[in-house]
């Protein structure tokens, strides 16, 4: 099984990223807040993002046919910065 992680990319977007994956390697997906949206919220947009993605990964697993538990168990929020 893959181990994802969250994590905050040096130009401030939040990515899923495989773990194992070498920090130059192409996010599964990234998000992008607005400045205006993280002015609105700016210490919740971790979590936000990380609320956001939980969500397509259950979506992922109902389109795939794969039960997801807890898909917060799938994508923890990692408290680093990816250069």
């Amino acid at each position: 099984m893959a181990v994802f992680e969250i994590v905050e990319l040096s130009d401030g977007d939040i990515a899923l990223k495989r773990s194992d994956d070498v920090a130059e390697s192409e996010p599964l997906v990234r998000i992008t807040f607005s400045g205006d949206a993280k002015t609105s919220f700016p210490q919740q947009h971790l979590e936000i993002a990380k609320a956001m993605i939980e969500a397509g990964v259950r979506k992922v697993g109902e389109l795939s046919g794969v039960e997801v538990e807890d898909a917060s168990a799938i994508a923890q929020v990692e408290e680093r910065i990816v250069h």
